[in-house]
């Protein structure tokens, strides 16, 4: 893959902004090779994303930085320029469900999904032996149900002991603490075995089976102090009857939590995800 850089920015909306931005670029003999823009007009917020050939520049991304920061600065810009050949530090954490988990690691490991992953937590030992399999380092930090505030300190020292730039909850079933959540925010990404908003909490079949649904969903998130309402990066659904039953339900769920939570992730890996508020721009 040819290597890129990708601008991503988001501002008050205005007149220009496309035209002042792309000057930037292409004054520099800059060559855009994508580009998606949205303005949202209930805000009046602005939001783009655009791929730049590196090759194109005569001149580094930090220089392209410093060329950008001007505009960015007059434009009142919430704005960054990253390099695709800096493929960002993942850390996995799961429980003891083993098909997001194995289905991420499975991605990386045949390079559908770009990123590093420097190890993969877990408050079990069930998934030891498929985490080493792929040659990942495996840390099992045990969460006590009475006193979990120690266990979480391990896992925030884990995470910056890596330097890790996202944490995927692949069905990490514990709760992080609000300081994590406030401290890795829209850095932290969930996957959630309902169609939120609907049957937030523990059980989510259970609660569809129990209402008669006719679709089953999942829905990957960021993760937040309230509880399974952050912004929203993808969901899907998958058809189910009367006939089903809870462990149908389970089944089928899982198929599409793997496929939304791969999705999802892959968004933010290529900075596709824009957060506005309590809602996402995904371009």
């Amino acid at each position: 893959m040819n290597r890129n850089y990708r601008l991503i920015l988001d501002c008050p909306d205005r007149v220009g902004i496309v035209t002042r931005v792309g000057e930037v670029i292409t004054s520099n003999g800059g060559w855009i090779a994508e580009a998606a823009h949205h303005s949202d007009e209930e805000s009046n917020w602005f939001f783009s994303r655009m791929v730049i050939q590196a090759a194109s520049l005569p001149f580094g991304i930090e220089a392209l930085r410093e060329k950008f920061r001007p505009l960015a600065e007059e434009m009142e810009m919430n704005w960054q320029i990253v390099d695709s050949e800096e493929p960002k530090r993942v850390i996995v954490m799961a429980s003891k469900g083993s098909h997001c988990l194995s289905d991420l690691l499975d991605r990386w490991k045949s390079g559908d999904i770009d990123c590093d992953i420097p190890c993969v937590i877990s408050n079990h030992e069930d998934m030891r032996g498929l985490v080493e399999w792929y040659g990942i380092p495996f840390h099992h930090v045990v969460i006590e149900k009475d006193n979990k505030a120690p266990g979480f300190a391990a896992v925030e020292s884990l995470v910056d002991e890596y330097n890790a730039d996202c944490v995927v909850l692949a069905r990490y079933m514990q709760i992080l603490p609000q300081a994590l959540c406030e401290k890795y925010r829209h850095k932290v990404i969930n996957i959630h075995h309902s169609f939120l908003p609907s049957f937030i909490g523990a059980k989510p079949y259970h609660q569809a089976s129990r209402r008669g649904v006719k679709l089953i969903g999942a829905t990957c998130h960021y993760v937040t102090e309230q509880l399974d309402e952050g912004p929203i990066i993808d969901q899907d659904v998958a058809r189910v009857s009367h006939s089903d039953r809870v462990d149908d339900l389970v089944r089928l769920g899982k198929d599409v939590e793997k496929t939304v939570l791969a999705r999802g992730l892959r968004a933010h890996l290529e900075d596709r995800v824009l957060v506005h508020g309590n809602k996402t721009v995904v371009f």
